[in-house]
């Protein structure tokens, strides 16, 4: 039975077949694909791009979903038709951001966006814009450019945000009359073909056999060489225009309609103004509604250009094919045949790399990825056992790729390459490349994943859209039973029942961990039929993965989709991969977090456990640890209580690690001596300085140290090359102080710290940090300064919470989220 919470969960609506749709649903269905079908063709005329893709968010805003695409075929692109809204592609991002996003070339690509240069390793310019009208995002316009010096092209991503802009609007009224504007689950992608001049011409006819009448429209008389006016709408006319050797043929032609009911592809000769022939084929057939069988419908079809290619093609003594836009074969031309050992029967409609075994092994497919996302022609040696080397040409455009084929020498020192699929590899899949890079690109989000808790959001945010899933469970393994490790979409309480199940347990998602096979049920009714009574969700469709690493169990992973649907064999086999990716990242997370709460042990206990109470001012600090990498940093503060002064200190260690730890507690230990013996803040620099030469640790440190007398205010400054102070005076101004400073300590013996002097009013408020608080990727560190300025002068302090909130405030407002360094913070409010 049903889980009872589970009616009460807002999901998608499934549409029932047997219930009445609303009658305008199929209206608003078509506008709105209209509107995308008319964006597109708009992108690529206004900008040059040779494709376009648009992707319109899913219905629980979890993905972004391909919905109409042109001059780039979905094959290549179906890795990328629906990708996560929270996942770090330029589509997502440029949805998330609403800004627009241009990438000039691979380089610019692999910088920032690394994970689509590993999904689409191949030369290309691209940009992306958000389509978004008064706040509400519906989606991202993609568009791609051969590469090239310039990149995007000047002008292309304004007049790509005008088509965005455009295409939002009409969305937007769409939305306002109450009509989704989001794909369903099953929405067919529009394929739009990229314009092209036709190299045939069709004219179109009416014949009354009986009475000799004939209707034809323009390009029927235009064929048959009738200028304005000199068509006489009868057989007789057109009779005249055939050269007199194929009449016999013309009316033979005829006849077999009228008998047969239709004719097929019969050709005769046009007499041209010249009096010279060309051909033309008729096709006709007897309407379904006439009088008697004495009536003809029908074409003529002029195929001067493409017959005329034809036969100068198949002169030619080099081999000559071509792929559509998906890569299978469309034409071969004669000598193709003898080179590549095999009938032009068995290649036309088959992919190169299938039809011939030869060409099994991935790296050619790859040549032909790259000529059709690139833009630019390539080339490559293969070997036709036994001994024959070919020379492949592949020229691309938007309409597909035209190759050439000839016999070539052996490369000197070159290995051969496979010459058949390699043995358990299927040859008849719809992709093996494509499906090799999204499995790539979506693992290489794992790479990035530390922690379980990583390694959890990355399958939540990335994995689980990236396959329009809704549902996500991760299981591990502990004293053989499963634990629950993170959720995701379930109705609450759900999973409850399923908490410390034995592994050995006859419900899917301990059987897939027992027997090490992935489970995948397409429908309700093969999950209840499988397991009878096993308690159901909403879900209409799961993938139940084993997470093994190191051949030992370590838990199971379970994918619910709100719709009912195949597991075509690639879906299958990148789940299945992709388990085995998330089994070992979980390991190694696993290990990350045992060792990160150990040093992250060490780190705090060196740290002061409680600041002191000292009249006349408040003191608080904070620390956060990096959020990336597995190593601990030596930022460090204090405050140290000396007679009726107060030293303030805020330190770091260059590096992260044990030993940068080990040398931050040295470090404070010896200032903390020096400070407490009543050296002035000048010679606790340069004593620890010499201590620090004399442990030599091989590390560098930076230190600011201020003794503050609380009586009157006053101060006395020195710095080691650390960032200087902020203050923030009563009036809300602040600045960040102008002190000298020395050299970092570590590098010299004979440093000196030049010592400055400040008399601090009541209200003030002084902030010592490490650079990890101002210090971001692609910005001057002085610009990280100035937001801590600004975020002084928003906030005041004028009680121990008010400076509590200040620090809040500062770390909100002025740290990065994605931290490479530790933060140290040390607020001081005096009066």
């Amino acid at each position: 039975m049903r889980h009872p919470h589970a009616e009460g969960r807002a999901r998608p609506v499934r549409p029932d077949p047997h219930r009445p749709q609303e009658p305008d649903a199929a209206p608003a269905d078509h506008e709105r694909d209209d509107l995308l079908t008319g964006a597109v063709r708009r992108a690529l005329g206004d900008t040059g791009a040779y494709g376009v893709m648009l992707y319109l968010r899913s219905r629980d805003r979890r993905s972004l979903v391909i919905c109409t695409i042109a001059g780039v075929p979905l094959s290549i692109m179906s890795p990328f038709r629906r990708i996560a809204a929270a996942g770090p592609l330029p589509v997502a991002v440029c949805f998330r951001t609403g800004r627009t996003i241009i990438l000039s070339d691979t380089e610019d690509t692999m910088r920032r966006f690394p994970q689509l240069a590993v999904g689409m390793p191949y030369d290309f310019a691209s940009a992306c814009v958000p389509v978004a009208s008064g706040g509400e995002r519906f989606g991202v316009i993609s568009a791609l450019w051969p590469a090239s010096a310039e990149g995007v092209p000047e002008g292309a991503p304004r007049r790509l945000v005008e088509v965005a802009e455009r295409l939002a609007a009409g969305l937007a009224g769409l939305a306002a009359s109450g009509h989704p504007v989001e794909p369903g689950a099953d929405a067919a992608v529009v394929e739009l073909p990229s314009p092209s001049a036709p190299t045939t011409r069709v004219g179109l006819f009416d014949w009354n056999v009986a009475t000799g009448a004939l209707a034809a429209d323009e390009q029927f008389r235009t064929i048959f060489g009738f200028g304005p006016g000199e068509f006489d709408g009868t057989v007789a006319s057109v009779a005249t225009r055939i050269a007199p050797g194929d009449r016999p043929e013309f009316r033979a032609a005829a006849r077999i309609a009228l008998v047969r009911g239709e004719v097929l592809a019969a050709r005769v000769r046009v007499l041209g103004p010249d009096g010279h022939p060309y051909p033309v084929e008729l096709w006709a057939r007897v309407p379904a509604i006439s009088d008697g069988r004495t009536h003809l419908v029908g074409a003529v079809l002029d195929t001067r250009t493409l017959t005329a290619a034809a036969a100068a093609v198949e002169r030619l003594r080099d081999g000559v094919f071509s792929l559509d836009p998906d890569g299978r074969i469309s034409y071969a031309n004669r000598s193709a045949e003898p080179l590549l050992g095999a009938r032009r029967e068995d290649l036309v409609g088959h992919h190169p790399w299938h039809a011939l075994s030869w060409l099994a092994d991935p790296f050619y497919e790859n040549r032909y990825r790259a000529a059709v996302l690139s833009q630019q022609p390539t080339a490559f040696l293969a070997l036709r056992p036994p001994g024959s080397w070919l020379a492949f040409s592949l020229y691309p455009d938007a309409h597909g790729v035209t190759g050439r084929v000839v016999a070539a020498e052996p490369p000197p020192g070159t290995a051969e390459p496979p010459t058949a699929a390699p043995p358990g590899v299927r040859s008849d899949l719809p992709t093996g490349v494509g499906g090799t890079y999204h499995l790539l690109q979506l693992a290489s989000a794992l790479t990035e994943a530390v922690s379980v808790r990583d390694v959890c959001r990355v399958v939540a945010e990335e994995i689980l859209p990236a396959f329009g899933g809704q549902e996500l469970a991760i299981y591990g393994v502990r004293d053989k039973h499963l634990h629950l490790i993170s959720q995701s979409g379930y109705p609450e309480g759900f999973l409850d029942r399923f908490e410390g199940t034995p592994i050995a347990a006859r419900i899917p998602g301990a059987e897939t961990l027992s027997t090490g096979t992935p489970i995948f049920f397409e429908s309700v009714r093969e999950l209840a039929a499988a397991y009878p009574g096993i308690a159901l969700d909403e879900m209409g469709a799961w993938a139940f993965l084993p997470l093994i690493a190191s051949g030992h169990p370590v838990g199971s992973c379970i994918l619910g989709f709100d719709q009912p649907r195949p597991f075509t064999a690639e879906d299958r086999g990148l789940l299945t991969a992709l388990g085995g990716f998330i089994a070992q990242a979980l390991e190694r997370a696993r290990l990350y977090d045992a060792e990160f709460a150990l040093a992250r042990g060490l780190q705090h206990a060196l740290l002061p456990h409680r600041l002191p109470d000292v009249p006349g001012i408040r003191i608080t600090a904070r620390y956060l640890p990096g959020t990336q990498g597995m190593e601990i940093g030596g930022d460090w503060y204090d405050a140290i209580v000396t007679g009726g002064d107060v030293t303030l200190v805020i330190g770091d260690v260059e590096g992260h690690s044990v030993a940068a730890a080990a040398a931050m507690g040295q470090l404070r230990s010896a200032v903390r001596a020096f400070a407490t013996s009543d050296e002035p803040p000048d010679q606790v620099l340069c004593r620890t300085n010499r201590l620090l030469l004399d442990l030599d640790p091989g590390l560098l440190a930076s230190c600011c140290l201020i003794r503050l007398t609380p009586a009157d205010g006053s101060a006395r400054i020195a710095r080691a090359g650390h960032l200087p102070p902020v203050l923030r005076h009563p009036d809300g101004r602040a600045e960040a102080l102008d002190v000298p400073g020395g050299a970092l300590l570590g590098v010299d013996d004979e440093a000196e710290y030049p010592v400055s002097e400040l008399c601090l009013a009541p209200g003030s408020v002084l902030a010592l940090y490490t650079d990890g608080l101002v210090e971001v990727p692609a910005a001057a560190i002085d610009q990280g300064v100035d937001r801590l300025r600004a975020a002084l002068a928003r906030g005041g302090a004028d009680g121990p919470e008010d400076l509590e909130g200040l620090a809040e405030r500062v770390l909100r407002e002025v740290g990065p989220s994605h931290r490479v360094d530790d933060v140290a913070l040390l607020l001081t409010a005096f009066g």
